[in-house]
């Protein structure tokens, strides 16, 4: 049975549905903004900066953006209550804008990690977070888009973003995008600057999945070739050749010395087009083919070597800590 809202005493529709909304934002927000905290951060012969996390365990673990506290020499969070706690960098991976701080508290509010797969677009999305260093402030929107894509500090394409039109500002970087519930869908991120309502969050599931690594290791471990790549298209009569598919590969601009890929026997100007059975038509696929789980274990790369279509084997290696 559906229920409508019924005027009472003359009241408008319109207004009870606005009433509805202010209702679902504000109750969402007064559930997690307990868990919200503002971050500033002294670095190595950098000015010290400032952000936004969450805790996500009531023992004192709590998530932000990498790039907040990357390279950070000092950390503190202010809480919701107006207590000031120094925090201890658990891990961070730039290649997902996340990182995972700890305070030293017992029975801190929480915020849990909701299905980022089941988010759909027009849903409401609450932002809060300590935009321009104003703490505790909260924006509302919806989840404007799904699937988007953005390229990190480090280069690497970060998969699953979520779009919100929920007003993020500098500080709201490492804040909770939660929906009516009060649970995190996202991790707000990023701004285009230019735009007008053009948000983005890391997705919770990526999220859900970068927490349990870093609390573990203290890094996401992922593997190298060593090869400076530039997607190219192939020469359509040699693709046709060759039996090809694909219509772009990975052009090998550069080699570091002694690296897998040297050691393999790629030159600059091969064209790398698979690792093992997974085609690599552009260097974001690449990528995302150098896993933790193939540092070491034996590959077979395909590659194009001007017109001949050659294979080696190339062990992966794991790629050095960021500084």
């Amino acid at each position: 049975m559906t229920t409508l809202l019924t005027p009472v005493s003359g009241e408008p529709a319109a207004d009870l549905l606005l009433d509805a909304y202010s209702l679902a934002v504000s109750g969402a927000a007064a559930a997690a903004h307990p868990a919200v905290v503002h971050i500033e951060v002294g670095g190595n012969n950098t000015p010290g900066g400032s952000g936004s996390g969450f805790f996500i365990s009531p023992d004192g673990y709590l998530l932000t953006n990498s790039h907040v506290v990357h390279g950070a020499r000092e950390l503190r969070v202010f809480l919701a209550d107006g207590r000031k706690l120094a925090a201890d960098l658990i891990g961070d991976d730039p290649d997902t804008d996340l990182a995972v701080l700890r305070v030293s508290a017992d029975d801190l509010s929480h915020l849990s990690l909701f299905d980022s797969d089941a988010v759909r677009p027009g849903e409401i999305a609450i932002a809060i977070g300590s935009p321009m260093g104003f703490q505790q402030t909260i924006t509302a929107g919806i989840v404007s888009g799904l699937g988007r894509s953005l390229r990190g500090a480090s280069g690497r394409l970060i998969d699953n973003i979520i779009q919100t039109d929920a007003a993020l500002n500098p500080g709201n970087s490492g804040g909770p995008l939660v929906n009516t519930h009060g649970q995190v869908i996202g991790v707000n991120t990023a701004i285009i600057r230019p735009a007008q309502g053009i948000c983005f969050a890391i997705a919770s599931n990526t999220a859900r999945w970068v927490v349990g690594l870093l609390i573990k290791d203290g890094r996401i471990r992922r593997s190298f070739i060593g090869v400076a790549g530039q997607t190219v298209p192939l020469i359509r009569k040699v693709a046709r050749y060759h039996h090809l598919a694909q219509e772009t590969g990975v052009l090998v601009a550069g080699l570091e010395p002694d690296s897998p890929a040297a050691r393999a026997g790629l030159l600059e100007g091969d064209i790398v087009l698979k690792l093992d059975d997974a085609v690599t038509p552009a260097v974001d696929a690449l990528h995302k083919q150098l896993t933790g789980d193939r540092i070491g274990e034996r590959a077979i790369v395909t590659f194009l070597r001007g017109v001949e279509l050659r294979r080696h084997a190339i062990i992966p290696l794991e790629m050095p800590v960021r500084s």
